[in-house]
């Protein structure tokens, strides 16, 4: 049974793959596993597992995965087969559809929100950093 924890990138395992802030990515992206856009992205991807758009990030096209959390810029839509946690430095110009929608006080979505479980999205206030764990090496 998979244990439930609160927060998306909380249960995510095995390795991460980082894309660093000063890089930029365009093309369709697929794969399977955790990752980390910190950085530009123009295109759609399908990601088999979580993904994460760091504060300072901008995606351009559709974000589909498992799970997605925004902390960052997204021009297109965002598709997530499970949960979809936005931070309140999110800005989104598209629309978001999830099983489970968290949105936090700050963040600005231009769309539409469609919640696939039937609840509503649930509200929250930021409680800890958004600091992403960049591993054993970061300072």
């Amino acid at each position: 049974m998979k244990a439930f924890r609160r927060r998306i990138q909380d249960s995510a395992k095995g390795p991460t793959t980082y894309i660093a802030s000063d890089s930029k990515i365009s093309g369709t992206l697929t794969g399977k596993g955790v990752y980390v856009f910190c950085g530009e992205v123009e295109g759609d991807c399908d990601i088999d597992g979580p993904v994460t758009l760091a504060d300072g990030g901008v995606w351009t096209g559709t974000l589909k995965a498992a799970d997605v959390v925004i902390a960052g810029t997204v021009h297109g839509d965002v598709i997530a087969a499970e949960r979809v946690e936005i931070a309140g430095s999110a800005r989104i110009v598209g629309s978001l559809s999830g099983r489970s929608i968290a949105v936090a006080e700050g963040a600005v979505i231009e769309g539409e929100i469609k919640v696939e479980s039937g609840q509503t999205p649930i509200k929250f206030a930021e409680k800890r950093s958004a600091v992403i764990d960049q591993g054993p090496n970061s300072t």
